[in-house]
């Protein structure tokens, strides 16, 4: 699939949702005419989780995804290329994109989607977790 960039690409990084306040998914980012809209649902230093939308037509593509990244369809279908292979993502759908792995996301009709990325931090450490 050959890039494009869409005519207008909205990202509000600043901002996360609010926490302790409950909120609705498919709220979080409304589709907007010949727009990627992209909103930051929470961030810090081990990782991000944003909503993003497509409006019909557009297109987002990465050479490369610098962490792995979990994707999981909320309203609509998506069409998304993985190295070589193309996917079609339908509402409730979800898989890994792993590093390093140049993708694509396609919309042939409006859809959005739930992305979370987690950054590698070379350590993993088990927790144990106590129930009373």
């Amino acid at each position: 699939m050959q890039s494009k960039s869409p005519k207008y690409c909205k990202i509000d990084d600043d901002n996360e949702l609010p926490k302790s306040k409950s909120h609705i998914i498919l709220e979080i980012v409304e589709y907007v005419p010949d727009t990627i809209v992209c909103k930051t649902i929470i961030k810090n230093t081990g990782g991000k989780m944003s909503a993003v939308a497509f409006d019909k037509k557009e297109k987002f593509c990465e050479k490369t995804a610098e962490y792995d990244t979990y994707v999981q369809i909320i309203d609509g279908k998506a069409e998304v290329t993985i190295g070589n292979k193309d996917l079609k993502l339908n509402l409730g759908d979800s898989i890994i994109i792993p590093v390093n792995a140049k993708h694509c996301f396609k919309a042939n009709s409006e859809f959005k989607m739930i992305t979370t990325i987690i950054k590698h931090t070379g350590k993993t450490k088990a927790v144990a977790i106590k129930s009373n």
